[in-house]
């Protein structure tokens, strides 16, 4: 009943609504309506009242891209524990809902040309047990209005979740994703061996692109023909970007580019990642490295 009393209590005080008719309606008793308001608050409703404005501010920090179980942590963070039960509870009562992630639904790729594949090196391997071990890359379609479309190259370190490169282009060549791996080479500074694996697009097997890696000293690895589980783990990425932008339409390439690059960097550095025990990929990183 408590919940009843509550929303009655917010129809009188913030709706100006007659105690007696809502009362009626409700088929709740006036008398204990009014014993449940004048009792005093349980321990547990004060620490929701005192709780409530740090959820909805987290909420409202990530933008709607935090459920409980990260908001509980975060809260956890600020010293103030909390089970995701109960930040959950709160949620529901203030009709605060997160962002829903799509099913994944896996995309093949345009692989129908005559610059020739690499093998999959990573195909019934046990995963990265280190840092710069294996990248996994792809591309995307951005919207744009009129029915126009930009694209996103983008290179994940597969340990820590990290974007480690990224480019944006009106035009999906291998320019497209040179960028993105020259950027990936620039702040990484990997050392071999490390993996690069992509899909089996022109744009990863262009003599250019194949170039750069071999002076970077990376063993190219690409998916299997017609399989798109392969690279399952860098669509999957895509589609929590997508999820969490809201991507739509941008008005033009700027926008798109201003909005992907915050976001990107909230995705490196902010956002909790429930595989790496709710910690950010870059605070993740830090944590590895200084335990090696």
């Amino acid at each position: 009943m408590t919940d009843v009393y509550a929303a009655i209590d917010v129809l009188v005080q913030e709706e100006a609504w007659a105690t007696a008719a809502v009362c009626d309606v409700l088929q709740v008793s006036r008398s204990a309506y009014y014993a449940w308001r004048e009792r005093s608050p349980s321990c547990r409703e004060q620490r929701r009242a005192l709780v409530t404005p740090w959820v909805r501010a987290l909420f409202w920090k990530h933008r709607r891209r935090y459920g409980a179980r990260r908001i509980a942590d975060d809260l956890g963070d600020l010293g103030e524990t909390c089970s995701p039960r109960f930040v959950g509870t709160i949620l529901k009562e203030q009709s605060l809902r997160a962002i829903q992630p799509k099913s994944f639904v896996p995309k093949t790729t345009t692989s129908r040309h005559s610059l020739g594949y690499s093998p999959n090196l990573i195909l019934d391997q046990p995963g990265p047990q280190a840092i710069d071990e294996l990248w996994v890359g792809d591309i995307t379609y951005v919207p744009l209005r009129d029915g126009v479309f930009c694209y996103l190259a983008s290179l994940m370190d597969r340990y820590s979740r990290n974007i480690v490169g990224w480019a944006l282009a009106e035009t999906m060549t291998d320019e497209l994703t040179l960028t993105a791996l020259q950027m990936a080479i620039g702040v990484r500074q990997p050392t071999a061996p490390l993996i690069h694996h992509t899909d089996r697009g022109g744009q990863y097997a262009s003599s250019r692109y194949r170039a750069v890696l071999r002076r970077a000293g990376m063993r190219q690895s690409m998916s299997r023909a017609g399989n798109v589980y392969d690279n399952a783990f860098m669509e999957s990425c895509f589609g929590t970007f997508k999820t969490e932008l809201e991507m739509t339409e941008y008005d033009n390439y700027r926008a798109a580019h201003r909005e992907i690059a915050e976001y990107i960097d909230y995705y490196r550095t902010e956002r909790k990642h429930s595989a790496l025990g709710y910690l950010s990929p870059t605070h993740f990183e830090r944590l590895t490295t200084f335990r090696t």
